[in-house]
């Protein structure tokens, strides 16, 4: 493979997953721009406590942007205000979550469907904030309402400065294959960044959308759950054409216990546990005889042995040669 030119590589917002912890593991294997989870701009006018915790970042983090979802102009100029002294490096605004909860509420990949809405939503957060406002959709609704490109182009109108797409509609969710044409599509036809979104779980496949869309950075969500040297990997990967080796059993053990020890002190240690337990059972899948480990996790309720539990684990990985 010839070398190919580099871009920054994001690690897209998911919500109950892309925590601090998450992302200052990610941060410390490659990824350069960060993203919080979705905050509610909602939240952020009542003052939810709940929602102030989500704002948590470190200087570390930077560049960081704060993701937030609403669907009321109004909402977006307060709760961009309220939070304008925040270290944070730019706004992004959520058009294209696809869970029920988030678009019956009209919030979201809903947006898609009411593109004048969605530019009030725009103009009104660039006209409230001083830093730079992007937006994060899908392709579009369903396969009858593929909106993409139009939409994009309204947002540049409207003020935003860059595009984040994944390439699957709202009704696809995570299923079948992220047309990667349609961030081509968005790419041409705007002046902006264009961030392409979807399918990149290794090397070869950041590779590939970057050949294909011409894209100006790669965001990677699912690719990188338990597996946060996917960042480390794709850089090598772009910058010589050759593949790293994946991290040994022994940087994926100590990961893990980093990971659960920034969570414990982040959430605490009850809350740090239930957060942890997704990420754990990720970060041995595929790993030789990890369902009955992963069953074990999951009745943990203290750290103590949970850490018992990886430690004799990965010995007998060792011992047995793998």
């Amino acid at each position: 493979m010839h070398k190919t030119r580099n871009v920054p590589l994001y690690l897209a917002p998911m919500a109950g997953i892309t925590d601090l912890p998450f992302r200052s593991i990610c941060k410390q294997y490659g990824a350069d721009v960060l993203v919080t989870e979705m905050i509610s701009t909602r939240g952020l006018v009542y003052n939810d406590p709940k929602t102030s915790k989500l704002l948590e970042t470190t200087p570390e983090e930077n560049p960081i942007g704060v993701q937030l979802f609403g669907n009321d102009p109004e909402d977006f100029d307060v709760a961009i205000k309220k939070i304008a002294h925040l270290p944070f490096d730019f706004i992004n605004i959520n058009m294209g979550c696809p869970t029920p909860k988030i678009v019956k509420n009209g919030d979201g990949c809903a947006l898609m469907k009411e593109p004048h809405l969605a530019s009030e939503i725009i103009k009104s957060a660039v006209k409230a904030s001083k830093k730079p406002v992007s937006i994060k959709i899908r392709k579009g609704w369903d396969s009858g309402s593929i909106n993409a490109v139009e939409f994009s182009m309204m947002a540049e109108t409207s003020g935003a400065t860059m595009i984040m797409i994944h390439g699957r509609t709202r009704e696809m969710f995570y299923q079948g294959k992220a047309d990667w044409d349609i961030i081509k599509k968005v790419k041409s036809a705007v002046n902006i960044p264009v961030i392409g979104n979807g399918d990149v779980f290794t090397p070869e496949d950041a590779a590939s959308m970057l050949e294909s869309t011409n894209c100006d950075g790669i965001m990677i969500g699912r690719g990188a759950l338990g597996n946060p040297w996917i960042f480390r990997e794709i850089k090598y990967y772009l910058e010589t054409g050759s593949k790293l080796n994946p991290p040994s059993l022994d940087e994926r053990y100590r990961t893990m216990l980093l990971h659960l020890n920034k969570a414990i002190s982040y959430h605490g240690e009850r809350l740090g546990i239930l957060e942890m337990r997704k990420h754990l059972a990720w970060y041995i899948k595929g790993l030789p005889h990890s369902a009955p480990v992963k069953n074990a996790l999951h009745q943990c309720k203290d750290v103590g042995s949970i850490e018992k539990i990886l430690s004799d684990y990965f010995s007998k990985l060792v011992q047995q040669g793998y």
